[in-house]
């Protein structure tokens, strides 16, 4: 009984490295369009997956630090500490808003006139309009930078999605083209002869589907994630208005 369990995971164990043999060899004996095009879907698999593990590393860095950042801005009540704090966090999205809506309020606080003198009051209805409006656009130039940042690179993830598939149809084409042209060429139309040029072809397609399926599932992931940043620095920045306007402005 032992000895048949043991035959056996040795016959399955050879049956997996008979076939991965047989993987290698369908590759090397591919024409050379299909190596082309398979070289292009492992360049893409691998260029997602690098993409992959760098966007999340760099979204996860980016939720802690908004997390640390947020419990600074609610429990210090001046607003410089706040902002020596958000310098620290460089990859928090939140701190990034904060700041530039912070050294917006600094400027228009600092404007001088020619003979040096400070600027009219706050309380100025005109100006305080402006300063609003000032505030709003420096907030929301952060926030479109700031998504810019985090979407750096995740288009490739669907462009990846997207083409490999048809990529690797296009390579599974051209190899079933060349094998019935042999097929042609030999004069014969047995399994024998049909069988190793489709096994050949249709590897480009499987290798396409590896490398779109891990690509769009990612994407989807990351999209996901980005619209979540994108309505919490929304809602901070409301937030951020609200509290300069019943204290500052």
């Amino acid at each position: 009984m032992g000895n048949n369990i043991v035959f056996s995971l040795i016959g399955a164990d050879g049956a997996s490295t008979t076939q991965s043999a047989n993987f290698i060899q369908l590759i090397i004996h591919a024409g050379p369009v299909v190596k082309l095009v398979l070289l292009i879907l492992v360049a893409f698999s691998i260029t997602s997956w690098a993409i992959t593990f760098l966007k999340w590393m760099v979204l996860r860095k980016a939720r802690s630090e908004n997390e640390v950042f947020l419990k600074v801005f609610w429990e210090t009540r001046q607003l410089d500490e706040i902002f020596n704090s958000g310098k620290s966090l460089q990859q928090s999205p939140l701190a990034s808003v904060f700041i530039s809506g912070y050294s917006e309020l600094q400027r228009f606080r600092r404007i001088k006139d020619g003979d040096g003198e400070e600027a009219p009051s706050f309380h100025d209805g005109s100006r305080r309009d402006a300063t609003k409006a000032s505030i709003l656009r420096a907030l929301r130039r952060s926030m479109a930078s700031e998504m810019t940042r985090l979407e750096k690179a995740v288009p490739f993830l669907a462009t990846c999605g997207n083409t490999s598939p048809f990529i690797g149809l296009f390579g599974t084409v051209w190899g079933i083209m060349d094998a019935f042209h042999r097929i042609g060429l030999e004069g014969s139309a047995s399994l024998s002869t049909v069988a190793p040029g489709i096994s050949e072809a249709l590897i480009a397609t499987a290798i396409g589907l590896f490398a779109a399926i891990p690509a769009v599932v990612a994407f989807n992931f990351f999209t996901n994630k980005l619209k979540n940043f994108e309505t919490e620095m929304e809602s901070f920045a409301s937030d951020f208005m609200n509290i300069l306007e019943r204290h500052i402005l």
